[in-house]
């Protein structure tokens, strides 16, 4: 089981590193081709969601993604550290898991705008857009109060 970890500044630019570096450990993990347009898809709506939520609350502290080859699944888990509740439109934990379609085991945007300001996507949207990219997918506390957004895919070949 391989591992890798991303760490970066809250800034909308990083998200695309993100996305490129999941595509290529999710290809090196044997995730079947075609989805590897849904792996970089959620994996940038949860690194922006994570970024946006940074941005507002806690703009020093990095991002945190982390990236797993397992034996039978790859998975990817985006963690921030904003306090939950602290943005407009985010509720306790399971109210945004529930409302998101996701499973809960507890308790700045990017839309074109490069200082992801302008056109502001509320955070529990993101969980939705990636609930419906990912079967497997789950909410759970995190660290400072955040949480951690994670996903897996099956490994095929």
């Amino acid at each position: 089981m391989a591992t890798v970890e991303l760490r970066f500044s809250a800034l909308p630019a990083h998200v695309r590193t993100a996305r490129l570096v999941a595509a290529a450990v999710a290809r090196r993990s044997g995730v079947d081709e075609a989805v590897l347009d849904e792996v970089r898809l959620a994996v940038g709506e949860a690194c922006s969601r994570a970024v946006q939520l940074h941005r507002l609350h806690c703009p020093e502290t990095p991002v945190m993604v982390t990236l797993v080859d397992g034996e039978k699944a790859f998975s990817v888990a985006v963690a921030d550290e904003a306090r939950e509740g602290q943005d407009e439109g985010e509720g306790s934990l399971e109210d945004l898991a529930a409302s998101a379609g996701v499973a809960s085991a507890g308790a700045d945007g990017f839309n074109g705008d490069p200082d992801g300001d302008r056109f502001p996507v509320v955070p529990a949207v993101r969980l939705a857009v990636i609930s419906g990219l990912v079967e497997d997918v789950a909410v759970e506390p995190g660290r400072g109060g955040g949480i951690v957004v994670t996903m897996s895919w099956p490994i095929t070949g």
